[in-house]
């Protein structure tokens, strides 16, 4: 499992990747769909309608990869820290029952309103 509480591994940006889309297909069930994609260095996040996947690209060559998976169903709440003047990065913190909090670090521009419109959409 990824390790959530090494915020570095997680500045992320948008991307419109479709190979993020490609890696993940496997994985989705009937009806699931790509919303959303961020990128860090290696590792990147998948936005879907029902769960947020978060890969893990791991080894010199990057072949082995972890794939963890946080259903919006299981979100007990959320926080959203938008980037300000001095500070050009932005947080998204998840509360999920049975794991407890995961945090998410954005590079500047990302909207991240739409991000929790979207997670309220998905898990309320």
């Amino acid at each position: 499992m990824i390790d959530f509480e090494n915020g570095s591994v997680f500045k992320l940006k948008l991307t419109d990747d479709p190979g993020f889309r490609d890696e993940v297909a496997p994985l989705l069930v009937d009806g699931e769909e790509v919303a959303l994609t961020f990128e860090g260095v290696r590792d990147f996040i998948v936005f879907t309608n029902k769960r947020i996947i978060a890969v893990n690209v791991q080894g010199i060559t990057g072949r082995k990869k972890d794939y963890t998976t946080l259903p919006f169903s299981k979100i007990q709440a959320y926080s959203v820290e938008t980037d300000g003047l001095m500070d050009n990065d932005g947080e998204l913190d998840l509360w999920f029952s049975g794991l407890g909090k995961v945090r998410f670090e954005f590079k500047e521009n990302v909207d991240l309103p739409a991000v929790a419109k979207h997670i309220a959409a998905c898990s309320l």
